[in-house]
Order: structure tokens, then C-alpha cells, then sequence
């Protein structure tokens, strides 16, 4: 049955094999996926830029996000895992040692999370231990009218004790706004690793590809995947609060990798005739795709649905954009999931 399969199969790629134009379609789709990728990108960091000190601002910016993390929870669930389960169940792949024998798309999966998690961990404990230093109150010994020795605070009066307090207090306060806003930051940067890793695979892949039949629908359902999936990143890095120079540069390498990515894949190919639909081809396709798989699953999961659903103070408070909130995490996760139906 597997051989009857791979057999049809060829058929049907022989006869959608035209290198002309699919290159013809690659060079529509270099321009139109960069185009559609600023405009993603762009209208969070644009709208949170013009609404930024107006009372709506902080809600706006926290649905954004919810939104996002639908986006790259559908992302990496919906359409990257199932994509590189494929390339590893192929029947060119399937039926060799050791690729029969252990399911390596699960595995490869969950080595990606735990890098992820690792990367997290390591980066927060640095933030951490190099921003935050508690302030210390010194203290001296003094011995009181039964003789034991005690610790008096060297403060001359009451009032200065309290000016001390509030001023700890403050710079407490400041110093873990200041860890808030480092870690959205890195969650920011290392998303867009695991998301422009994500896009290089697509861009590469379809590059290599010489079937018009594949690359029709991926033209349009990549454009609209790179509309979503810059919404999501873009209101991440509009939370996270960069510079306007760090800003720009993160959303023009989101716009640029996956067009960058079909150049390298259509040079690849022309230089050593590369067949995408090969074992090795498959397998590395496989093994990338659940790797970054793993990296959006846990970003998703963990550093956006779980810091704001149960560590956002303001969306505790407020049960109404708690549900508001939780909306936009549907929806962000619908719409990509209906472009699985193309892409």
C-alpha cells in the first residue's frame, strides 16, 4: 500500500512540475509576502505608538497581546508541527531505520520547549541578579538594660525611618516594573528567533519547490499567514516597549526572512539541482519545523497566555477584559487555524 502510494503521488508531482512558472510565481510571492508582512508587523507597533498615554492604551495593548498568543499558539500547533510530522511520516522517510522505529517529531518537539524553557530560565536569572539589589539598612549592635545584645537600626528619628521605608519601598517598586519590562523584552527577542526560524523553513522550502500546484495556494494563504503571525509579533514588541531603532529593526527582519528565505531556497536549487521532495530534504524539514514547534508552544503557553491570565494584575481586577481578553485569544487562534484549510 506504501509503494502504491508513493507511486500515485509521483504521478501527480510529475504533472504539476513546471520550473518556469513556478519561479514566475515564486517572484509574485517575494514581493506580496514582504508587502503583507510590513502591514502585520506594523499596525500594532503604529496603533500603540498613536494611542500610547491615552486611557484605553494599557487594555488596548494587553488584548493585542492575547491576540497574538492565539496566533502563534495556532502557529506552531495547527500549522508547523502537522507540516513537520508529515515531512518525518512520508513513506520515502517512514520506511527507513531509525525514522520507523521512534516518533522524532514528539521528541524533537519537546527538546525545543525545554531549550526554550532553558534560555528563559538562564536569561531571567541574569536580568535578575544584575537590575535588582535590594536596599540594605545598616545596623549595629547595641545592648540593652538586661545585658543581652540586640540590633538597633542607625536611624536618628522616627521620621527618617519612614523616609527610608517609603524610598525602599519606591525603588522596590521601580526595580520589579523594571524586571517586567526586561523580561517582555527578551520574551519579544527570542519569539522572533523562534518565529523568523519558522519563517526561513517556509521561505527555503517553498524556494526549492518546482510544483505550481503546491506553490498556488501557498502564495495567498502565506500572505494572510504573514498578516496574522506580524499581528501577534508586532503588538508583543509594541508591549515590550524598544527603542525606535531596535523596533524597526525587528519588524524589518520579520518582513524580509521569509522573502529572503524563497531567494536562498530558488538558489539553492540552481546551484545543486536540490530536490525538495528527497529523504534527506524531508527529514531536516521535519526535524527544523518540530524544533521551532517546540520554541512557539512554550513562548505561547508560557510566557503569554500564563503571564497574563494569571499574573496581570489589571486583568484580575477586571473580570469584563478578562473575557475580553480571552476573546481575542480565540480569535487569534481561529484565524490562523482556518488558513490551515489552504497553508
Amino acid at each position: 500500500m506504501a509503494v502504491a502510494a508513493c507511486s500515485t503521488d509521483f504521478t501527480r508531482d510529475s504533472a504539476c512540475r513546471d520550473g518556469h512558472a513556478a519561479a514566475h510565481l515564486k517572484f509574485i510571492s517575494i514581493f506580496l509576502i514582504f508587502f503583507t508582512s510590513v502591514i502585520g508587523v506594523s499596525l500594532p507597533v503604529l496603533l500603540t505608538r498613536f494611542f500610547h498615554g491615552k486611557p484605553l492604551y494599557d487594555k488596548a495593548i494587553l488584548i493585542i497581546k492575547c491576540f497574538a498568543a492565539g496566533v502563534i499558539l495556532s502557529t506552531s500547533l495547527v500549522h508547523v508541527l502537522p507540516d513537520a510530522f508529515d515531512a518525518l511520516s512520508d513513506c520515502q522517510v517512514a520506511s527507513q531505520h531509525p525514522w520507523r522505529d521512534f516518533p522524532f517529531c514528539g521528541l524533537v518537539t519537546m527538546i525545543g520547549a525545554l531549550l526554550a524553557l532553558l534560555v528563559d530560565v538562564t536569561a531571567t536569572s541574569h536580568v535578575e541578579h544584575s537590575h535588582y539589589n535590594p536596599v540594605e539598612i545598616e545596623e549595629k549592635p547595641s545592648t540593652d538594660s538586661a545585658g543581652d545584645i540586640g540590633f538597633l537600626v542607625s536611624v536618628d528619628s522616627k521620621s527618617e525611618m519612614g523616609d527610608l521605608g517609603g524610598g525602599s519601598c519606591h525603588r522596590r517598586r521601580e526595580g520589579e516594573e523594571e524586571l517586567v519590562k526586561l523580561k517582555q523584552k527578551l520574551v519579544s527577542q527570542v519569539l522572533e528567533i523562534g518565529i523568523i526560524f519558522h519563517s526561513v523553513i517556509i521561505g527555503v522550502t517553498m524556494g526549492m519547490s518546482q510544483n505550481q500546484c503546491t506553490i498556488k495556494p501557498l502564495v495567498a494563504a502565506l500572505s494572510f499567514h504573514q498578516i496574522f503571525e506580524g499581528m501577534g509579533l508586532g503588538g508583543c514588541i509594541a508591549q515590550a516597549g524598544f527603542s525606535f531603532t531596535t523596533t524597526s529593526y525587528m519588524c524589518f527582519m520579520f518582513s524580509v526572512t521569509t522573502p529572503m528565505g524563497i531567494v536562498l531556497g530558488m538558489v539553492l536549487f540552481s546551484i545543486t539541482g536540490y530536490d525538495d521532495s528527497s529523504p534527506k530534504a524531508l527529514i531536516m524539514e521535519g526535524l527544523l519545523g518540530s524544533f521551532s514547534s517546540g520554541i512557539l508552544i512554550y513562548m505561547a503557553l508560557v510566557d503569554l497566555i500564563a503571564v497574563d491570565f494569571f499574573h496581570n494584575k489589571m486583568m484580575s481586577s477586571n473580570q469584563r477584559l478578562k473575557r475580553g481578553c480571552f476573546v481575542a485569544l480565540l480569535l487569534g487562534s481561529a484565524s490562523m487555524s482556518v488558513l490551515a484549510l489552504w497553508a
